[in-house]
């Protein structure tokens, strides 16, 4: 049924925010018109390619654009 099972999205972490940071990131993801959700998987991949200097699959439209390196 999937091409890569393993591809499944079916791991969860939990982060908790105090109400500022809650607050800062729903701004964000208002400003940019994404779910707050969606706009934090987003960020901290990034951030994860990032300090292991790696890189995705190019992402979808739609996507958040990635900053000009």
């Amino acid at each position: 049924m999937y091409p890569d099972t393993k591809r499944i999205r079916d791991n969860r972490l939990t982060v908790r925010f105090d109400d500022y940071e809650d607050k800062l990131l729903r701004a964000l993801a208002d400003y940019l018109g994404e779910q707050p959700t969606t706009l934090i998987r987003e960020l901290a991949l990034r951030q994860a390619e990032d300090l292991l200097g790696v890189s995705r699959e190019p992402l979808a439209d739609g996507s958040l654009p990635r900053s000009a390196a």
